[in-house]
C-alpha cells in the first residue's frame, strides 16, 4: 500500500510538470533524470528503469565528493525535483543512498580494524547505519526495505537484506552457539 502511495504521489509531482501538449514531453536526459528519480525511490526496480540507471550509475568524476555533485545535478533536470521540499529531501536522499546502502556497501564500507594491545586485531562489520542510508531509506518518498544487522559487531555479525533476515538471524545463532559449545569444550579439557 505504501509503494502505491508513493508511486501515486511521485507521478503526480511529475505529471504536474509536464506540458499538456504531447509533442513537448521529456526526452533525452530530462525523461532519464525523471525515471531515475521513480526507479531509485523503490526497492524493487523493473526491466524498464535500466537505461535511467545506467545513466545515473555512469556518472563517475575523479573525487567521489564530485560524483555525487554531478549526479545530483543530473537528478535536478527533472522539473519535479524542486518543485517541493519534500522532493528536494528525496534528491538529497537519492544521491547520498542510492547504490551505498544496500546490504553488500554496507558489509563492505562498514568494516572497522579494531586493534589490540598485542599491535595485531581484527576487522568487524559495524552495526552502525550511516545517517545518509538513514535518510535514504526513510525518506517520505522511497518504498526502500533497509538492510538489517544480523547479530553484534564483535562476534562476526554482518548486514542483510530485510527480507533474509529471519533465516540469515537463525543461521548467525546457530553458529554463536556452536563457537560457545567448541569454546567451553576446550575449556573445560584445559582446566583439568
Amino acid at each position: 500500500m505504501k509503494r502505491l502511495a508513493i508511486f501515486s504521489a511521485l507521478a503526480a509531482t511529475l505529471c504536474a510538470s509536464v506540458p499538456a501538449q504531447a509533442d513537448d514531453l521529456f526526452t533525452g536526459d530530462v525523461k532519464l533524470a525523471c525515471e531515475a528519480v521513480l526507479c531509485l525511490s523503490s526497492g524493487t526496480r523493473p526491466s524498464e528503469c535500466a537505461p535511467s540507471l545506467q545513466r545515473y550509475f555512469s556518472i563517475s568524476m575523479k573525487k567521489f565528493s564530485d560524483t555525487l555533485k554531478a549526479r545530483k545535478n543530473f537528478l535536478n533536470l527533472c522539473p519535479a525535483a524542486s518543485q517541493d521540499e519534500n522532493m528536494v529531501k528525496l534528491v538529497d536522499a537519492i544521491t547520498n543512498g542510492a547504490g551505498r546502502c544496500d546490504y553488500a556497501a554496507l558489509n563492505s564500507t562498514l568494516r572497522v580494524w579494531n586493534w589490540n594491545n598485542d599491535g595485531g586485531g581484527e576487522t568487524y562489520i559495524s552495526n552502525a547505519m550511516p545517517s545518509y542510508c538513514t535518510a535514504y531509506n526513510t525518506n517520505s518518498y522511497t518504498d526502500i526495505k533497509a538492510p538489517r544487522y544480523v547479530g553484534v559487531p564483535e562476534r562476526g555479525g554482518y548486514w542483510v537484506e530485510a527480507g533474509k533476515y529471519d533465516a540469515a538471524l537463525a543461521e548467525y545463532n546457530a553458529r554463536i552457539k556452536a563457537e560457545d559449545e567448541a569454546r567451553r569444550r576446550a575449556e573445560s579439557y584445559g582446566g583439568n
